[in-house]
């Protein structure tokens, strides 16, 4: 709450300081990400000649890529004014902010060498090292969202960035987000902090990009809807139209995820280079990677929803991981072949539990421990018109194996045509909680040796202003590592199946198609996004819906001399039946079941959202069809999708 009150006051200040000067006419802030929606071309603002153009503040993606800071309101915007600042298309939401998401479609273009933490429903709004951006700014600027939520809290993202100097940057901010829910005992209490530098020597031999992030999500668990609540819900009475009034499982459990990063990104130029090219420049790279993570369960009284507790009372499971990774190494440039790197990289785990499981079925150590020693390399490359990218890297030793081999080949055919294509191989060990579990409920006691999960993962995409971009993917895994349900052996009335984790005899092989196209007629547009999918192989153990699709019929204009700009419109989602993942709070994990389907799905929401000069406004009913029928959605078995609301907020930058 500190944090978000400095912020308040800190936007507030910046806010009132840049009334007091002149404003300029401003670009409308050409985003050099892709985009093939309607923009408008703000041009309202007086010029001055204090302030720099748009172009200039630039954000520093954690690849070098660099955007510049767009103040426009487009569709795509509109998609992205949400919680996790992302397009949604392919996550269906649970009923209240910040809870998880269920998968409506996966992407395999992520690798690993080593097992990741777990309590994957977190991972959606976990930020990681990739989503750390810097920033070089001419004047000090300030980007803050605010949006309301389910009932008694509020969402805000603030962050404010300054170059004292032209070689040094100072990024921080904070997102914060409180909301009730419209359930019982279903709040969720998040927050990211970030801080971050960005630094330059005045010979630029020496570069340093460093950052902390610190977050923790608190959510309430009441293990879904009973089933007698359930029905009540599906008949549509009345006298629950008061979602309070219907049962949960329990009112007294809650999941506790902390997550702390250190990042030292540097390097220095042994070579700067014999020319402007940068012929023959030599780099000494070096980076740091300091993780901490924590996920604790609690729950006051145990519930037989999970089976045979160990504790009857004041259960409390809490297991701990933290990583520490050093990596050193060289690049060369040599023109025109492009930059060759080598490195090395040192990994020191510890995962684990305070102390040993003894039980019926064996001994579960406390802990997963070790050290391991990682070599390979990296290219990048422009040769004509092809942009090449490779990284290869291997597990040389320790108790994980692991290996991967990830490129990248971009053509420009034209101005308007760029195709791109993406081949990763990849093996690493299933997740940690997948291998060693302990828990207060006997069930949940386990460890495994899993053989490595082996993914292939190929991706081409045509990219087109014009006729639209196509997506096009095929994965194969093997040994594919999921959590599914047994036969509880001590049948409980509220636990016939018990999760447990599993590791697939058969080859998952997933077929995915995406295609987006906006068509235009004076000031109304439909933006459309298709998606089809096909589970070749491993039907059983994977789950996607065959289609989804998006379409978003919109109007645009200019009001009061041009100095709104207008976006209203509806959007429309829809996706064929499928057996929908089931969620398990013990675990924060999504699990494979069959004994439940989504039906066919939809969802209708109204939009008008407005821009005036760096502020752009939304206001969204959403879920309108609620309104006319009964709301029979789920977003997983048990877990009801939301009912109408009303939500508003904004998103304004200050360029001081």
């Amino acid at each position: 709450m500190k944090q978000l009150l400095l912020f308040f006051f800190l936007c507030s200040t910046l806010h009132v300081a840049s009334q007091v000067r002149e404003l300029r006419r401003m670009d409308s802030g050409r985003s050099q990400s892709n985009t093939n929606q309607n923009v408008e071309n703000t041009q309202s603002v007086e010029e001055t000649k204090e302030r720099p153009p748009i172009d200039q503040y630039k954000i520093i993606t954690s690849k070098n890529d660099t955007i510049i800071a767009d103040t426009n309101l487009t569709i795509q915007k509109a998609y992205k004014y949400n919680y996790l600042r992302k397009d949604d298309f392919e996550l269906l939401p649970f009923h209240n902010i910040g809870q998880t998401y269920n998968s409506l479609g996966y992407t395999f273009d992520e690798v690993n060498l080593r097992p990741q933490f777990g309590a994957q429903a977190r991972r959606f709004y976990y930020l990681e090292a990739e989503d750390i951006n810097h920033f070089y700014v001419p004047t000090p600027y300030t980007d803050l969202y605010f949006k309301t939520t389910f009932e008694q809290g509020q969402n805000l993202d603030a962050s404010f960035t300054s170059n004292f100097t032209k070689r040094f940057n100072f990024y921080i901010a904070y997102k914060g987000l409180r909301s009730l829910g419209k359930y019982l005992h279903s709040s969720t209490s998040n927050g990211h902090f970030r801080v971050g530098v960005a630094y330059s020597t005045k010979n630029d031999r020496y570069h340093l990009k460093t950052h902390f992030t610190s977050q923790d999500f608190t959510i309430e668990e009441n293990g879904g809807l009973t089933p007698t609540a359930k029905q009540q819900f599906i008949n549509g009475d009345p006298e629950f139209e008061n979602r309070p009034s219907l049962d949960v499982q329990f009112q007294d459990a809650e999941n506790k995820f902390v997550g702390r990063r250190f990042l030292v990104d540097q390097f220095y130029k042994l070579r700067k280079g014999n020319d402007s090219t940068q012929n023959g420049q030599i780099k000494l790279k070096h980076q740091l990677l300091f993780k901490d993570k924590t996920f604790r369960y609690e729950q006051t009284e145990a519930s037989d929803l999970f089976g045979i507790p160990l504790e009857t009372q004041n259960l409390n499971t809490e297991v701990e991981f933290q990583d520490v990774t050093n990596t050193l190494g060289v690049s060369y440039q040599i023109n025109p072949l492009g930059i060759f790197e080598f490195n090395a990289s040192h990994s020191d785990y510890n995962y684990g539990y305070n102390s040993v499981f003894v039980g019926d079925q064996g001994i579960v150590p406390n802990r997963l421990q070790g050290e391991i020693l990682a070599v390979g390399g990296s290219y990048f490359g422009k040769i004509g018109q092809f942009k090449l990218q490779g990284d290869i890297q291997y597990n040389y030793s320790g108790d994980f194996e692991g290996n991967y081999i990830k490129t990248q080949a971009d053509y420009q055919f034209s101005k308007d045509l760029k195709a791109t294509a993406r081949l990763n191989i990849n093996s690493h060990a299933p997740n940690y909680n997948k291998l060693l579990n302990q828990s207060d409920y006997q069930n949940y006691n386990w460890f495994n040796d899993f053989d490595n999960v082996k993914t292939q993962y190929l991706q081409a995409e045509l990219a087109s202003k014009k006729f639209g971009n196509l997506d096009a993917s095929i994965t194969q895994i093997q040994d594919y590592a999921y959590f599914g349900f047994i036969d509880n052996p001590n049948p409980e009335p509220l636990a016939d199946s018990l999760v447990r984790p599993f590791q697939s005899d058969s080859e998952v092989r997933y077929l995915k198609l995406k295609f987006e196209k906006t068509l235009k007629y004076g000031k109304f547009s439909l933006a459309n996004t298709i998606m089809y999918q096909n589970v070749l192989d491993g039907k059983d153990v994977f789950r996607v819906p065959d289609l989804v699709t998006r379409q978003t019929l919109f109007y645009t204009d200019r009001w009061f001399k041009k100095a709104l700009f207008l976006q209203t419109g509806f959007n429309f989602k829809f996706f064929t039946g499928y057996n929908a993942n089931a969620y398990d709070p013990i675990l924060a994990e999504f699990v494979v079941q069959d004994f439940e389907e989504l039906d066919n799905f939809y969802t209708v929401d109204f939009f008008f959202n407005i821009k005036v000069r760096q502020a752009r406004i939304y206001f969204k009913y959403e879920n309108l069809t609620t309104l006319f029928e009964t709301n029979t959605s789920f977003s997983a078995p048990n877990y009801p999708y939301r009912d109408a609301v009303i939500r508003f907020g904004l998103v304004w930058n200050f360029f001081l």
